[in-house]
Order: structure tokens, then sequence, then C-alpha cells
């Protein structure tokens, strides 16, 4: 597709595998970066949800980045249970704002990603407020719930029949978040969504749209 960059992100002595979409009319303003689940459960840059926003975003002109974590697919370096890919996160958010001039970045994170990218909340200013699909509080432990806490704008995916992300403890996760938030529900799906692609494409199209 026109517009469409395959790259690689330095992170110190790791390369990390991207694609990059550039608007073409750049009106927006606007970037969104997607960060993909756990890589020790096949997770990757091409998983479907991950998939499904990044086209989504792509058909509609907002400008995007997918990575790979460290470890996964064509990205040197290997899995280091949380730290490093939070490093691998900022990496990506500082090559957006240093080398593709981004001035507003969405954070949005699945599982995994959700947990990793959604800490980087704070890192910038540029970084305007994020989304969170299925967030595994429970799984990934107090330390990315804390790091994610703020005060910009964020949209929280869940389903109903998730027990990753469990969703019978969504709603006390949700209620420790600062405003401004807000909650999808997504009724018959479990963690992987499968099915529900498009559902969440565009809602996250629409999160990302107010707040262009």
């Amino acid at each position: 597709m026109v517009g469409k960059e395959l790259l690689f992100i330095r992170n110190d002595e790791l390369e990390l595998e991207a694609e990059y979409f550039e608007s073409k009319s750049n009106k927006q303003n606007l970037t969104v970066l997607i960060c993909h689940p756990h890589p020790q459960y096949g997770g990757n840059m091409h998983n479907n949800v991950v998939s499904g926003v990044f086209n989504k975003l792509m058909k509609n002109d907002i400008s995007c980045l997918r990575f790979n974590f460290r470890g996964v697919g064509r990205s040197t370096g290997n899995h280091s249970n949380g730290t490093g890919e939070l490093s691998d996160v900022q990496k990506s958010i500082d090559f957006l704002i240093n080398e593709k001039n981004c001035k507003r970045i969405i954070i949005c994170g699945y599982s995994y990603g959700a947990a990793i990218g959604c800490s980087a909340i704070n890192y910038s200013e540029k970084i305007i407020g994020y989304i969170s699909i299925s967030f595994p509080w429970d799984f990934m432990g107090s330390k990315y719930k804390e790091l994610s806490q703020s005060n910009k704008p964020k949209l929280f995916f869940q389903g109903n029949q998730d027990a990753v992300a469990i969703y019978e403890r969504f709603e006390e996760n949700y209620n420790y978040y600062l405003d401004p938030k807000e909650s999808k529900i997504i009724e018959g799906a479990d963690h992987f969504y499968i099915g529900y692609e498009e559902q969440i494409a565009d809602e996250v199209l629409k999160f990302c749209k107010n707040l262009i």
C-alpha cells in the first residue's frame, strides 16, 4: 500500500522490526503507536487485533506505527519480561518524535502490549492518550497498573468472556484510573477477539477522531 514503510527502529544495540504508515494529508497531525500481545504466547505485530486496528487507521488516513518487540519476528534481542519491552516502546516514541516529526501520539496496546504500551503514557507530553485492549492486570501485577495511571484520555476494551484479562475483575481495575476514561465491553468476546476485530477497530478509530 502506498505510504506504508517497512523499517527498523534502533534501541541501543537492538533493531526493532516495524511498519509505518504516514497519512497522505497529515491534516490530523496524529500518530497511533500499536503494541502487540505477549511474545512468548505467539504475539507479534501481525496479530489479528493489531492488524485490524492498523488497517482501519490506514484506510482512514491516520498515521500509525506497529512494531515487533525484541526477539519477535526480525527484531533482534531476547524477551526480557517487560523492562526491555518498555524501552522498546519508548524508543518507538522517540523515533516518531525525532525521525517522523510527530506532534501528537496515541498509544494502542493489546493484552501484554496494553500493559507495556500504556505504561509509557507519561514518557512524553506529546503522548495525548491511550487505548487499552484487554489489559491483563492480574497476569502482569501492580507495577504496570501504577505506571499506566494518567489524567490523559483513556479507552479500555474488555470482552465479557475474557478469562485472561479476567472480566469479573474489570470494573475494579477500571475504577482505579483517573478521568477522563471510557470503557467498551465487547459482548461474547474472549481474550482473542476472533470475529470482533472490526468492531474494535471502529471504536479505536472513533476515539482517535475525537482527539483530532
